[in-house]
């Protein structure tokens, strides 16, 4: 369905998560009211800038947060089970085998004192108990081969620091498919790699879904490397969910001031040599301190066409068009479309 977000039969179903933390500074609310769905064999990207949210909201899927300082509460449904609330025992039980996740450091992820096979090892006879080490070492081995490791049965006993960044990632991901789980969150999985490997990476994660038929999420800053990958884009910004529907639809008639900067500011091949990029103005707010109201108003050009509603209401998501998308903005539907998709550049101009 190219014009609307999947929720036929999701294999993972996220309904009103809302994620705080407990700080010396008070309170911190990270995710608030986030919700989306993802299909088995379809890849959902989470989009938006530095602490908006994406990292919180896909630890809170795996349980990864610490229950003494942190509140977790809605709904995450996994294969129909509910996870919030789970003890962290059965948890345990469905990270690796359900769900799994590519982390965005591989050179801090993996231990660097054990070789890469026997990590992907491990990960593997922690849920087949039964397997023994010659059997997991060739399931490390063939796993290696899979993601495109050149002579995995020598680079099997290698460690960390002998693999280039690509290898370190595509280790990763051999170690995150080590028992075909069915959900793989990968957490900006091409930061710090060239363009070349970047591109290596994604057509990677492609070839791997068609394969195990696996739901991905992946959680970038980037639209354009959703925009190659993705078939659904979830934008966050301070927490909330802003635009939510198919990346077709939302990268052709995007829908939010901050998705026409998030636009704005990529370069693109087709534009003018000389054109500049045009980032959006000011900084993404703390969220120990979040504006009242939209918290976009401060950097959006567009707040004061709604006279006081967008420094003092907190727009909810909200059908927007006739493809099934949804925005969280005051705007209406008229200034959205005279303002928006043809003058997206327009928003890095405010400064």
């Amino acid at each position: 369905m190219e014009n609307e977000p999947t929720t036929a039969q999701p294999y993972l179903r996220v309904t009103d998560l809302r994620v705080g933390f407990d700080t010396s500074d008070g309170p911190l609310r990270a995710v608030d009211g986030v919700s989306f769905t993802v299909a088995a064999g379809r890849t959902l990207g989470i989009v938006g800038e530095s602490g908006s949210g994406k990292s919180v909201t896909s630890l809170a899927i795996l349980g990864l947060h610490d229950p003494r300082r942190t509140t977790v509460s809605g709904e995450i449904l996994l294969g129909g089970r509910q996870l919030v609330g789970r003890p962290d025992e059965e948890l345990r039980r469905l990270r690796g085998r359900e769900m799994a996740m590519i982390f965005q450091d591989p050179l801090s992820a993996l231990h660097p004192y054990y070789t890469v096979g026997k990590q992907i090892a491990e990960a593997y006879r922690l849920h087949h108990r039964q397997a023994s080490r010659r059997a997991a070492r060739q399931r490390a081995v063939d796993l290696l081969g899979r993601v495109g490791i050149p002579q995995p049965a020598r680079r099997v006993d290698q460690y960390p620091h002998e693999f280039s960044g690509g290898m370190r990632q595509r280790a990763m991901i051999a170690m995150a498919l080590a028992n075909d789980p069915q959900l793989l969150i990968a957490d900006e999985p091409t930061t710090a790699l060239d363009v070349t490997v970047q591109a290596q990476i994604l057509d990677l994660l492609a070839d791997l879904q068609a394969e195990f038929g696996s739901a991905i999420i992946l959680i970038t800053h980037d639209l354009g490397v959703v925009g190659q990958v993705a078939d659904d884009i979830l934008v966050m910004y301070g927490g909330r969910a802003v635009e939510y529907g198919s990346t077709a639809r939302v990268l052709r008639e995007p829908q939010h001031p901050y998705t026409w900067g998030l636009l704005a500011s990529v370069p693109s091949l087709h534009g003018p040599a000389e054109a500049e990029l045009l980032p959006i103005s000011g900084n993404p707010p703390s969220l120990l301190a979040l504006p009242p109201g939209c918290a976009f108003h401060p950097r959006c050009r567009y707040a004061a066409r709604n006279g006081d509603r967008c420094p003092t209401e907190v727009p909810a998501l909200r059908a927007a068009g006739a493809g099934g998308q949804q925005v969280a903005c005051h705007l209406d539907e008229a200034d959205r479309a005279h303002l928006g998709p043809g003058t997206a550049a327009a928003v890095g101009r405010q400064s």
